[in-house]
């Protein structure tokens, strides 16, 4: 699972982030980051984490404290005892029992229309690639 085999950037329990993340890989936040997060392939805010801000990522996969909008192209997923506070878009979500979630959820085809721009333009250039004759 994403959750612990494709943890590229740690942000640890000791740590305190302050402004805007972009990560190409993905990101396991066990410690406190105030801003916003984009273009992750997945962001897991572990049971100690907490962010404030909007994340913007393929999946995300909340067990601690999420305080902000979610965008998500894949899924969003929300473990017992996470919290999320804020508005989330995406295709699919998965809420366990004891979890707290609290704003407006926009899934289907709606969602993924409002998939993050940079992987709609790589996807956009890979089927081009594959249109072009050999």
């Amino acid at each position: 699972m994403a959750e612990t085999s494709d943890v590229v950037t740690v942000v640890g329990p000791e740590a305190y982030f302050q402004g805007v993340i972009t990560v190409r890989g993905s990101l396991r936040i066990e410690g406190e980051v105030e801003g916003d997060i984009h273009e992750a392939a997945t962001v897991v805010v572990g049971r100690r984490g907490k962010v404030r801000g909007d994340v913007t990522a393929e999946s995300v996969v909340v067990a601690g404290s999420l305080n902000g909008d979610i965008t998500a192209s894949v899924q969003i997923e929300l473990k017992t005892g996470g919290r999320i506070l804020g508005d989330i878009r995406s295709p699919k979500l998965v809420i366990e029992e004891g979890a707290h979630f609290e704003g407006h959820c926009t899934m289907g085809d709606a969602a993924k229309a409002d998939a993050p721009a940079h992987r709609r333009v790589e996807k956009a250039e890979k089927t081009e690639k594959q249109a072009l004759p050999s």
